[in-house]
């Protein structure tokens, strides 16, 4: 079946979860994503657990429909083998510091030069032009920055803490996505390529600001910055007889079925505080707790019943055990097996995207490390003595 961006090859020289994350997406739609690694391979590689050296869980996850190859780009050869990959390629997708791109001599200007219809998309920690350009960014650090663990104290967290999802790194890995097709919309409409800077505080100010300019939304300020609802120390999952569930009572017309529910049919009428989604948000620990303290004498099972009948968004609360048992997931096929040639039976998670012509898939598993060195050298017109020249051990 066709996809989408069959005939797209993607340079990736990314590691961890955010560029990892977006070339692989790339890849599942069709681009021939080629990852160029050092001797010592990405990082997420190590992570265990692991059935082979180099062969991590986090690596299997995030760099599936890409093939490997393993340059020294600290020496001559090595440079003029990614020159050659380059001069090949319709987008370069890079996470190494622009100093340290400067160096090898990958600078976006001497990019351009080198193949004028290169998109490069460089993801870096923060942009250029303020005191923080050129650091190093990480997952705990963005989140510091963009006042995440701050938010959990908010909302009744003893102390600051971290998400315990990567969600910057992947949200990042999003926006590289969108960047990416909006720039090869533009070379494919006018010729022209161009650099794209993409820095991660940047992109996640935006995302959680989006949420919690509040009142700093006008000058002066109407207020303090955040969301009341979405902060308030009883926005949490409902305790009920027999575990917790999550239920999302928003409208009048649900808060006129709960109502009925707890056996008070008039609660939006007769008092105020319910009365309105404005009212419900500034009155908002009320709501939470009248909630809460009409729930624990149901089931699960009951609640959830009661709930659909009076058309109230509910759904159980899932660990990271029954999540995998969750039986919408399992109808639709999101969790996928596949076979690798030397990890066995993987179970994969398919995009969440339906298309009805160019749907992505799992045509090839996570690579070993310099899989395709070899093949990808001699493609490029290297013979078997310079392959092994400038990859040595490492091609396969």
């Amino acid at each position: 079946m066709a996809r989408a961006l069959s005939g797209i090859r993607v340079i990736d020289m990314t590691s961890t979860v955010m560029g990892p994350s977006a070339t692989q997406m790339l890849g599942d739609h069709g681009a021939d994503v080629i990852k160029v690694e050092s001797a010592a391979g990405d990082t997420t590689r190590q992570v265990p657990p692991h059935k082979s050296f180099d062969m991590g869980v986090a690596h299997l996850q995030l760099n599936r429909n890409k093939r490997s190859v393993v340059l020294d780009l600290k020496t001559d050869a090595g440079r003029d083998a990614m020159s050659a990959l380059l001069k090949t390629a319709d987008v370069f997708i890079y996470s190494v510091r622009p100093a340290a791109m400067a160096r090898l001599e990958l600078s976006p200007k001497q990019l351009q030069t080198l193949n004028p219809q290169l998109i490069t998309v460089s993801l870096v920690g923060f942009g250029e032009g303020g005191p923080y350009a050129g650091r190093p960014a990480y997952e705990d650090l963005i989140q510091g920055l963009t006042a995440v663990p701050s938010l959990l104290v908010q909302t009744g967290s003893p102390e600051p803490q971290y998400v315990p999802v990567a969600f910057n790194d992947r949200a990042v890995g999003l926006y590289a996505v969108a960047a990416t097709l909006t720039a090869l919309f533009h070379r494919a409409r006018t010729g022209e390529a161009q650099h794209i800077e993409l820095p991660m505080f940047e992109s996640m100010a935006q995302f959680v600001l989006g949420d919690h300019m509040g009142g700093r939304s006008v000058a002066p300020p109407l207020g303090p910055a955040g969301y009341a609802r979405t902060l308030t120390p009883g926005r949490r999952p409902y305790k009920i007889a027999d575990g917790y569930v999550c239920a999302i009572i928003y409208t009048d017309n649900h808060w006129r079925a709960f109502g009925k529910l707890v056996g008070k049919p008039n609660l939006v009428d007769e008092d105020e505080r319910f009365a309105t989604l404005r009212s419900r948000t500034i009155f908002a620990q009320e709501t939470y707790s009248f909630v809460r303290e009409n729930l624990p004498s149901r089931t699960t099972a009951e609640w959830l019943k009661s709930f659909e009948e009076a058309d109230i968004p509910a759904t159980p609360l899932h660990t990271l055990e029954t999540i995998f048992e969750d039986p919408h997931l399992n109808a639709t096929g999101f969790f996928q097996r596949t076979e690798h040639p030397s990890e066995g039976t993987l179970v994969s998670i398919r995009g969440p995207v339906n298309w009805s012509k160019t749907p992505p898939a799992m045509i090839t598993p996570a690579p070993r490390l310099g899989e395709h060195t070899r093949q990808v050298l001699t493609e490029l017109g290297y013979s078997p003595a310079e392959v092994d020249e400038v990859a040595g051990t490492s091609a396969e």
